[in-house]
C-alpha cells in the first residue's frame, strides 16, 4: 500500500454547499477547543475566591486541561482511524460539552478540576479527528486549502477571543444569579452540542481500518506524554522550576516511558504510532517546525497579556480587546496563504512567516520602561510603570506582524504535515501534529518562563536598594518590594521575547533548508508515477 489518499474528484454545487457547512462545524469545534485554553485564565482569581481554592492550586485549572489534552492526543488520533473519525469527533465534542457544563456548575475544587481534565480528554479526541476529517473530506486543491486556512485561523482567533470573552464574562455582575466566571465554561456548551448534532448531516463516516488498538503502546505513550507535559508545566512555575524533584522525576519518567513506547511500536503488528508517517522529510520538517512555532505564540499571549495588565495598567477586558487586531490579521493572513499556496511553494510562505514572527518577537523585546530608580518612582507615582509604552506604536504593529507570520506558517505547514498520509493514518498523523503543538507550546513556555524568572529575580535584586535610596524613607520596604518585582517582571518578559526570537529564527532555518515540497504536489493526493515520498 502506498502512502497516498484517494484522488480528488470534481466538486458539484451540492457537494460544495455540504463542504461549506462541514467546514463551519469543524471551525466551531476548533474554536471551542482553543477558546477554552485561554478563556478561563483571566477568571482564575474569581474562581479561587468563590470556590476557596488555594493560590498554589489555581494553576491546575490551566494545567489540568493542558495535561489531558496533550497526553491523550495520540490515542485520540488512533481511535479516530480505527473506530471512525466522525464517531470519535462526535464523542469528543459531546464529552467536552458535558465537562464544560459540569465545570460551570462546579461547587468545589475537585469538581472543577475533574471537569477540566475531561474537557482536555474531549479535546484530545475531537481535535485530531477534526483535522483528519478535513484531510479526508475536502478534495486536494482549492477546497482543502480554504478549509485549512479557516482551521488555522481559528487557532489564533480562539486564543484572542478567549481573552476578550474571559475579561467580559468575568466582569459581569452575576446575570441570572450566576457568577460571571461560570459563563466562561457554559458558553461553549451549545457549541459542542451543535457540532455533535449536525456532524452526521455533513460528514460521512470514514472507513474503519483493519487492526486492533495497541494497548501497551497506548498505555506507555499516553503515560509518557502525561509525565512530560506535567514536568514541563512544573518547570515553568516559579514555585518549582527545572531543579525541583517533582520536575526532574516527571520528565525522567516521561522520557523512559516514551523510550519504552518506541520499542513497543517497532514490535507490534498494528502500532499506535506507525513510524512510516515520519518517513517523509517534508512531513518530519513540518512536525518539527510546528513544535517550535506555538512556543512563540504562547509566549506572546502569556507574557504580553501580563505586561499590558501589570506594567501598562490595562484592565482584563481592555487587555483582551488589545489582542483583537491579532484575530483580524490572522484571518486575513490565513486567507491570503490559502490562495498563495496554489502558486507559491510552502518553503517560501513559511520561511517568510517565521521571519515575520521573529521580527515581531524582537519588537516585543524592545518594550521599554524607566531604568533609573528616580524614573521608576516617578512613573509609578504618576500612574503605571509602563505609562511610556504606547500601544499604537510599541505593541499593535508587532501584534499584527505576529498574526501575519502565524497565518503564513500554519496553513502551508498543516497542509504538508497531512499531505499523502495513508487513509488509515490520517487520524494518528493529525494527532502527532496536534501533539507537537501542545508539547512544543508547553516546552517553549516552560523554557521562556525560566528565562524570564532568572532575569526578573536578578533585576529586582539589583534595583531594590537603588529604589530604597531614591525614596529617601518615603516608602516602606513593603511598598518598595512590589515595585522592584514589577521592574523585574518587565525585564524578564523582554528577555523571554528575545529568546523566543532566536527560537523562531531556528524554525526559519529548518524551513529554508529542509522543506522542499512543490506547491503543485499539494494540489493533488496522487504522486506522479515513479516518484517516491520525499
Amino acid at each position: 500500500m502506498t502512502d497516498l489518499a484517494p484522488a480528488a474528484e470534481e466538486v458539484t454545487p451540492e457537494q460544495h454547499k455540504r463542504l461549506r457547512w462541514a467546514l463551519v462545524l469543524i471551525s466551531l469545534a476548533q474554536l471551542m477547543v482553543v477558546l477554552d485554553s485561554t478563556i478561563a485564565n483571566i477568571a482564575l482569581p474569581f474562581i479561587g475566591r468563590d470556590l476557596s481554592i488555594d493560590q498554589a492550586n489555581l494553576q491546575w485549572i490551566v494545567t489540568g486541561y493542558a495535561l489531558t489534552f496533550g497526553g491523550f492526543l495520540l490515542l485520540g488520533g488512533r481511535l479516530a482511524d480505527l473506530m471512525g473519525r466522525r464517531r470519535i469527533f462526535m464523542v469528543g465534542v459531546l464529552l467536552f460539552a458535558v465537562a464544560s457544563l459540569v465545570g460551570g456548575a462546579a461547587q468545589n475544587e475537585a469538581m472543577l478540576l475533574g471537569a477540566r481534565a475531561f474537557q482536555g480528554l474531549g479535546a484530545a479526541m475531537a481535535s485530531p479527528a477534526a483535522l483528519a476529517l478535513i484531510a479526508t473530506t475536502f478534495p486536494a486543491g482549492k477546497e482543502r486549502n480554504r478549509a485549512f486556512a479557516v482551521y488555522a485561523a481559528m487557532a489564533g482567533v480562539g486564543a484572542a477571543v478567549g481573552l476578550i470573552l474571559g475579561g467580559w464574562l468575568t466582569g459581569l455582575d452575576s446575570p441570572l444569579g450566576i457568577e460571571g466566571w461560570r459563563y466562561t465554561f457554559l458558553i461553549v456548551v451549545p457549541i459542542g452540542l451543535a457540532a455533535a448534532f449536525f456532524a452526521p448531516r455533513f460528514f460521512d463516516e470514514s472507513e474503519r481500518h483493519a487492526g486492533e488498538l495497541d494497548i501497551p503502546g497506548a498505555v506507555t505513550g499516553t503515560a509518557g506524554l502525561l509525565a512530560i507535559v506535567f514536568g514541563l508545566s512544573r518547570a515553568g512555575q516559579e514555585a518549582y522550576g527545572w531543579g525541583a524533584t517533582s520536575t526532574i522525576t516527571s520528565l525522567a519518567l516521561g522520557v523512559a516511558l516514551l523510550a519504552l513506547f518506541m520499542v513497543i511500536e517497532t514490535r507490534v503488528e498494528h502500532p499506535l504510532l506507525p513510524f512510516r508517517i515520519f518517513a517523509s522529510r517534508n512531513r518530519a520538517t513540518a512536525f518539527a517546525v510546528m513544535m517550535i512555532i506555538p512556543a512563540a505564540m504562547f509566549a506572546m499571549f502569556f507574557f504580553l497579556s501580563l505586561f499590558i495588565q501589570l506594567v501598562v495598567g490595562y484592565s482584563p477586558l481592555h487587555t483582551g480587546v488589545a489582542f483583537l487586531p491579532f484575530s483580524i490579521a490572522m484571518i486575513i493572513s490565513a486567507t491570503v496563504a490559502s490562495k498563495l499556496i496554489s502558486s507559491v511553494d510552502p518553503r517560501f510562505l513559511s520561511g517568510i512567516g517565521t521571519l515575520l514572527s521573529a521580527s515581531a518577537l524582537y519588537g516585543f523585546s524592545r518594550l521599554d520602561v524607566p531604568d533609573s530608580a528616580s524614573g521608576i518612582l516617578s512613573a509609578v507615582n504618576g500612574g503605571h510603570l509602563g505609562d511610556g509604552v504606547n500601544y499604537w506604536t510599541d505593541i499593535l504593529p508587532f501584534v499584527v506582524l505576529m498574526a501575519f507570520g502565524m497565518g503564513l506558517n500554519f496553513v502551508p505547514l498543516t497542509l504538508v504535515a497531512v499531505h499523502r498520509l495513508r487513509a488509515e493514518d490520517s487520524g494518528i498523523g493529525s494527532g502527532v501534529l496536534n501533539t507537537m503543538q501542545q508539547v512544543g507550546g508547553a516546552l517553549g513556555l516552560a523554557t521562556l518562563s525560566t528565562v524570564a524568572l532568572h532575569f526578573s529575580q536578578s533585576r529586582a535584586e539589583e534595583v531594590a536598594p537603588q529604589l530604597g535610596a531614591a525614596a529617601q524613607g518615603s516608602l516602606t520596604p513593603d511598598q518598595l518590594g512590589p515595585i522592584a518585582g514589577l521592574v523585574g517582571f518587565a525585564d524578564g518578559a523582554t528577555h523571554a521575547f528575545m529568546v523566543g526570537f532566536f527560537m523562531m529564527l531556528a524554525a526559519s532555518v529548518l524551513v529554508w533548508i529542509f522543506l522542499n515540497v512543490h506547491h503543485d504536489e499539494l494540489a493533488t493526493d496522487e504522486a506522479p508515477e515513479g516518484v517516491g515520498v520525499h
